[in-house]
Parts: C-alpha cells; sequence; structure tokens
C-alpha cells in the first residue's frame, strides 16, 4: 500500500523522509480557521484528519499522513509571521513566556477508511533575549514560514531556555513517534 503525505511543508517531508524512503506528496486544499470556541488542540486535531481524509478520493488504496501545527501563547494562537518585522515582533512577545505547540496527526487508510488520530503536544519557555539578540536571530535563520518563527532543529534553539514534551519532532510539525506506532498498526514496518 503506498504512503502519501498530505502536506506541501518541505519540513515535514524531510522528517518523513528520515523513517519511509518512498512516499509521494499531495497537498490537500483546506481551510485552516479555527472554528468558534474551537480549542487549540482541537483544531490541530481536526485538520490533520481533514487533511488525511480529503485526499482520500484522490488515493483510493494508500496510508495518508495528515499533520498540522497549532502554536499558542496563553489563549493567543500564533502564526507564521511570514516577514523578518512580524517574526521580531511574535519572537519579543514569547520572551519569558512558555508557548505550546499542539501537533495534530493522522493516518487515514483510503481503503478501509479507518483511521488513527492524536494531538501531541511540545511546551517552549522563551529565555530573555535582547532586541539585538533578537535581530541577530533573525538576520542568522530567518524562519518566516514557521509557527512561532523560528527552527528549533536549527539556531533557534537558542531562543529557549527550556523544551519539554515527548518527541521534538512535534515542533518541526510530524510527530514521528507516534507516527512510527500509527504505521505499525497498519502493518507498515519502520525498522
Amino acid at each position: 500500500m503506498k504512503i502519501v503525505l498530505a502536506s506541501s511543508s518541505l519540513y515535514r517531508k524531510q522528517l518523513l523522509e528520515k523513517i519511509i524512503p518512498i512516499f509521494e506528496i499531495d497537498s490537500p486544499n483546506i481551510d485552516e480557521s479555527r472554528q468558534p470556541n474551537e480549542s487549540f488542540i482541537s483544531q490541530a486535531q481536526r485538520l490533520a484528519y481533514e487533511k488525511a481524509q480529503i485526499l482520500s478520493n484522490n488515493h483510493p488504496n494508500a496510508l495518508i499522513i495528515g499533520s498540522d501545527q497549532v502554536a499558542c501563547l496563553g489563549t493567543e494562537q500564533l502564526c507564521k509571521p511570514l516577514n523578518a518585522e512580524n517574526t521580531f515582533k511574535q519572537l519579543k512577545h514569547c520572551q519569558g513566556q512558555t508557548v505550546n505547540f499542539h501537533t495534530g496527526i493522522c493516518l487515514f487508510n483510503s481503503a478501509t477508511q479507518q483511521f488513527q488520530s492524536t494531538v501531541e503536544s511540545y511546551q517552549t519557555k522563551f529565555r530573555l533575549l535582547s532586541d539585538h539578540q533578537i535581530k541577530s536571530y533573525i538576520n542568522k535563520e530567518p524562519a518566516f514560514d514557521c509557527a512561532g518563527g523560528f527552527k528549533v532543529e536549527g539556531l533557534g534553539i537558542a531562543l529557549f531556555e527550556k523544551i519539554s514534551g515527548n518527541d521534538p519532532n512535534i515542533l518541526v510539525g510530524l510527530p514521528l513517534i507516534r507516527l512510527i506506532s500509527m504505521l505499525e498498526k497498519e502493518g507498515v514496518a519502520v525498522l
């Protein structure tokens, strides 16, 4: 059975390549807006499911991997900053605080219409940094297309006092430890 990654994210593609050598990529087109009164965890789980399920007609005999990440600071959702000015504002706003990353993952078997779905969370406690340090980070590693405005797998690690969770890949956008268990339940051995 073929495996399909329901994402246009280069970062998710790179993560999946660590455990699966051959897979297809198909980018779903869905509205990623938060629904009224929807929790961040529910939003991440719903979007991961929708991304995988919507591609089932295009891939009728496949295991489709959907994933979506929601970053939040308290009751505020953090978005991809898209430029240096917004990245600076967002990173400055996060100083000394804990940002939660909720990454939904869904493995949808389009042949059986069965799915496995969950949300994995990770916490990042930001260090107190000067404006100069924040600007230096942005100049050295622009992460305008990343939720939170940083790349934890790169120099972004210097922004944090502490990170905690079950799988650091959650921060990049694809919880590999959980995905491996899901794939094994579908008879796909990674090792």
